[in-house]
């Protein structure tokens, strides 16, 4: 089984190829707004690395939001194509739900809840809260930060903050005795790995000429700032 999974949802273009359950090629950048030119040279390179063809891929897993409006549609547009072009199934996975899978994968002993936020601007992010079993107990939200938000969460004990969004909570939070940052974490199409294998096994496949990714919010457009342009 090979399984081409896709993030482009977080300030992370990341594509991973997993064959038999496992990750076994990867590539990843930060660069800022890098998606548009580095996705399809990831994911070549990655099936190059392993020397597999894309009529070899079963299915290919794309980061379903919240997140950048403009990262989700190159993410989930190549993605669509792909199938498209071969055949094969398209999954998706809410990508903060990936986000704590992935913080799980990565700390095997931590047992307290994790708090995945995206940065929105200002003083907004992307939340949801997760237990270890991945149960969401606090569906998405788009949050404006403020002292107090996650008391009813830290009040039953240990939680993590990760995401480009924590470092907006921690000034707030950083002082409770169960609140905890990890400032090193980076999203990264790993965190959708088991949860795509399990839709694939269910046959939970998005219908690729409907499938929208979960923007939350609606694109604002901004002002140009190329001269020239209005």
């Amino acid at each position: 089984m090979a399984l081409l999974l896709i993030e482009t949802a977080t300030q992370v273009c990341s594509v991973a190829l997993a064959e038999g359950g496992e990750v076994t090629a990867r590539r990843e950048s930060d660069v800022p707004n890098a998606h548009s030119t580095m996705l399809q040279v990831y994911v070549e390179e990655v099936l190059r690395e392993r020397s597999l063809e894309p009529r070899g891929l079963e299915a290919v897993c794309v980061s379903a939001g919240p997140g950048s409006y403009t990262g989700l549609r190159i993410g989930v547009s190549s993605a669509k194509g792909t199938c498209y072009a071969l055949g094969i199934p398209l999954l998706s996975v809410p990508t903060l739900l990936s986000m704590a899978a992935l913080y799980y994968r990565r700390n095997p002993g931590y047992q307290g809840l994790v708090c995945p936020m995206i940065d929105a601007r200002r003083m907004e992010c992307y939340t949801m809260v997760v237990s270890p079993e991945l149960e969401v107990l606090r569906p998405t939200t788009a949050d404006i930060v403020e002292e107090g938000l996650y008391d009813p969460w830290l009040e039953r004990g240990e939680v993590a903050f990760i995401g480009d969004g924590a470092g907006k909570t921690e000034p707030l939070l950083g002082c409770h005795p169960h609140a905890r940052f990890d400032a090193a974490f980076r999203p990264s199409a790993e965190g959708m790995l088991g949860m795509a294998m399990e839709k694939l096994r269910r046959g939970e496949a998005e219908d690729t000429a409907y499938f929208e990714p979960f923007y939350l919010k609606d694109f604002v457009a901004k002002k140009s700032v190329v001269h020239g342009l209005r």
